[in-house]
């Protein structure tokens, strides 16, 4: 008896950690790209105004060059299946203010994740 399970798509991750941004913003970014090809999210990014867009364009060109060069996959066949944007180590930082007192201010960071895989063409 052979059981024939359908073959799950391999996907190929790349990372970027401790991006000095803070996670809401970058997710603002990635909602607007998740499931989308790579062509159209790199026109996306391209085109948006958000800061964010610029590491999430570099974690997307490192996912697709992890694609290419380790795995051999063609780019024009591959879709994002997966962004995240996960909060990382908040720095802290004080401030001074009127009569001697401090405000703190937190730097926060976030750690991006891009999945591609393969369509099923």
């Amino acid at each position: 008896m052979s059981t024939d399970a359908p073959e799950t798509p391999k996907v190929v991750e790349a990372s970027a950690k401790y991006v000095r941004t803070s996670a809401r913003k970058g997710r603002l970014v990635a909602d607007l790209v998740r499931g989308k090809s790579v062509a159209d999210a790199q026109a996306i990014l391209a085109f948006s105004t958000r800061a964010a867009a610029v590491p999430l364009s570099k974690v997307l060109q490192s996912a697709v060059a992890n694609a290419d060069h380790n795995h051999g996959l063609d780019a024009r066949e591959l879709r994002l299946v997966k962004v995240t944007v996960d909060e990382g180590p908040t720095i802290k930082r004080f401030r001074p203010r009127a009569q001697g007192r401090a405000t703190s201010i937190m730097k926060r960071t976030c750690h991006i994740t891009i999945g591609l895989a393969e369509t099923g063409r």
